[in-house]
């Protein structure tokens, strides 16, 4: 699997203790992560019926530049059958890890004849505000609440538990991809949409709300380049 790189990945992302850097990160957006495999695969075959090809693997990882990760509240999307979704997204810098959220801006267009490129032809949006994890072990990822809004109205709401866990999805990542303790950026998947159509839009926000009370938000302006 081809990685793109870069030397320091200046996003802005901060945690209470401060600014965090990557250093030679790469990104990777994960998809068909339910944890509900019979789920997974009718999702699939609803793809499939309106000419989405099947993924080579379930889950399955696809590379994108680290440099299309944004944390900028406006972003430039050049086509118009785009929408974003609500994604938890782990991110390793230092050694250490960090929770997220972020939206997989993906062109739906695309998507009909390249899953891969669809994702690769728009930008990343990510949260600045991000949270240490010093063991998933003991992180209650299920309790966590996802929700997106696409112009004020709710798109996407339930908890994490419909998510693999981070430590399934680290095991599948090192498996496939290898791990030299590098830095990286992963989207870690999404859950249904409330209306169950892929719906075009101007503002989305996402939030994370933690089961200690803290929330992790991001929101962001699609632009016409």
């Amino acid at each position: 699997m081809t990685q793109t790189t870069i030397s320091t990945l200046s996003l802005g992302v901060v945690t209470l203790d401060g600014p965090v850097k990557l250093h030679d990160a790469h990104a990777l957006i994960a998809g068909y992560t339910g944890r509900d495999e019979a789920a997974v695969q009718h999702h699939i075959d609803e793809l499939a019926a309106i000419g989405v090809a099947p993924p080579d693997q379930v889950p399955m990882f696809y590379p994108v530049s680290a440099q299309s990760v944004t944390t900028a509240s406006h972003v430039p999307i050049g086509e118009p059958n785009t929408s974003g979704e609500v994604e938890p997204v782990i991110i390793r810098a230092g050694g250490s890890f960090y929770l997220g959220v972020g939206s997989d801006h993906t062109d739906r267009q695309l998507e009909t004849i390249d899953i891969g490129d669809s994702k690769r032809a728009c930008p990343k949006p990510l949260g600045r505000a991000i949270i240490n994890i010093e063991d998933w072990n003991t992180f209650d990822w299920d309790a966590c609440r996802a929700r997106s809004w696409v112009d004020g109205t709710l798109y996407q709401d339930g908890t994490l538990a419909g998510l693999r866990s981070p430590q399934d999805l680290l095991q599948l990542r090192e498996a496939r991809v290898g791990d030299d303790g590098e830095d990286f950026i992963l989207f870690a998947g999404t859950l249904p949409l409330l209306n169950g159509k892929f719906t075009p839009g101007r503002r989305w926000d996402l939030e994370i709300a933690l089961p200690d009370g803290r929330t992790i938000s991001h929101s962001y302006i699609t632009e016409g380049e």
